[in-house]
């Protein structure tokens, strides 16, 4: 590794840094407690996290001493594992909150569904960069939607829809390389009729499909469009429409349906399952400008907000930081996805550019259902903030997504 340390991207993983860095500050606060006398009580949260942060340096250096190729050589193994690591969750798996999404090895609790994000990565970049596959065939998107599916499903049985819904951002990568955006539309379309059925009830919906199907149709009128296929579109949207109320009262679980009629303004529960989204509201305005100052938050000291220290981190950053801590955090994130974004388009290897496109699409889920989810614009799902939640899977999980990517492009010229 000594020979090509200087051939790493030293940009990201200062960025990776400084996450990491601001993360551990922003744990120990919302993990303080009032008796602590040392920053080595290692019962204590911000404990454990140091000792997941240390150890994550040593597998970067692992990461990083490997050679490149392997990580496409054995990328169908990797893959392969760690679909028998989520299927051996129904087996020998913990459950914990109703999840069965933890191996626990004595005192230490493994996730394996945040590595199996890299995993899948690994495999789609490995299938779509194979000399005879061709984005554009229908066999082929079917296979490559396979390969996405399988750690999805079995992650959404556990059950985790939080986690299951991140699989959705390989999007990003298959349309880089080709599917018709067609597909994305779909997907828009599709959700966007979802919520606003749930928000508006399905007369209004279906009201609004015949009338921007009538007004586009008549729009077109001298280009003598198929009336059979605006009558096609139109009879699938409304059929969508009307199924939606039944999907959601019958497939998804209590909990998730109080979160969504929350985030629509159909209950109102500031105590229940609202708590959360509440607080964390309540903390992140009570932050201002500057922030109230490290350790400092009534808030997080209080610890009015639940789960602080893991998926709702960032009302720690609001409460305590202020606005412009709040935005540093921010442009972080944004200035690591384009970076990322960069990196990604200079390879000359199909798989790293497709693996890359995976790693800031994966990055870029979590982040933007996690600040929606703290603020209030999300139903809460249990999506963790990378690199700055508390958590030894998580971080050691993005830790491996981030610099299996930082090795490929550190030898992009020999591939």
């Amino acid at each position: 590794m000594g020979k090509s340390v200087a051939g790493f991207d030293w940009l990201t993983i200062l960025i990776y840094l400084l996450l990491v860095g601001f993360g551990w500050a922003n744990i120990y606060s919302a993990s303080l407690a009032e008796s602590h006398t040392s920053f080595f009580e290692f019962n204590q949260i911000y404990s454990k996290q140091g000792l997941w942060i240390i150890l994550s340096f040593l597998l970067i250096i692992i990461l990083l001493s490997i050679e490149a190729k392997f990580y496409q050589r054995f990328s169908s193994v990797i893959y392969a594992i760690s679909l028998l690591s989520l299927a051996g969750l129904f087996v020998f798996g913990s459950t914990i909150a109703g999840q069965t999404a933890w191996y626990q090895i004595g005192p230490i609790s493994i996730q394996p569904a945040e590595f199996a994000k890299a995993a899948t990565a690994l495999a789609v970049a490995k299938y779509l960069s194979g000399i005879q596959t061709n984005i554009k065939d229908f066999k082929h998107q079917l296979r490559v939607f396979l390969i996405i599916a399988l750690p999805m499903i079995l992650v959404l049985l556990q059950p985790d829809a939080g986690s299951a819904m991140v699989y959705f951002s390989f999007a990003f990568a298959l349309y880089r390389e080709g599917l018709h955006f067609a597909y994305l539309l779909l997907g828009f379309f599709a959700a966007t009729l979802f919520v606003a059925t749930l928000a508006f009830g399905p007369a209004w919906v279906i009201g609004g499909v015949i009338l921007i199907a009538i007004l586009v149709y008549l729009k077109n009128l001298k280009r003598r469009p198929n009336l059979f296929k605006y009558l096609f579109f139109a009879a699938v949207a409304i059929g969508f429409s009307l199924s939606v109320n039944y999907v959601f009262e019958n497939v998804f679980k209590q909990h998730h349906r109080d979160r969504f009629n929350i985030v629509l303004g159909k209950e109102v529960d500031s105590r229940g399952i609202g708590y959360n989204t509440n607080q964390s509201e309540i903390a992140i305005g009570s932050g201002g400008l500057f922030g109230k100052g490290w350790t400092e938050g009534t808030q997080t000291k209080g610890h009015f907000v639940p789960e602080q220290h893991t998926d709702y981190i960032f009302s720690t950053v609001g409460e305590e930081w202020g606005f412009l801590g709040s935005t540093f955090i921010l442009v972080l994130f944004v200035m690591l996805m384009l970076r990322l974004l960069y990196l990604a388009e200079r390879q000359r290897s199909t798989f790293t550019r497709v693996y890359g496109y995976g790693v800031i699409g994966i990055i870029f889920m979590h982040f933007l259902v996690n600040i929606g989810m703290v603020i209030g614009i999300f139903p809460t799902v249990g999506i963790p903030l990378p690199f700055l939640s508390y958590g030894g899977s998580g971080l050691w999980a993005f830790t491996i997504l981030l610099f299996i990517f930082i090795k490929l492009d550190s030898d992009r010229m020999s591939f």
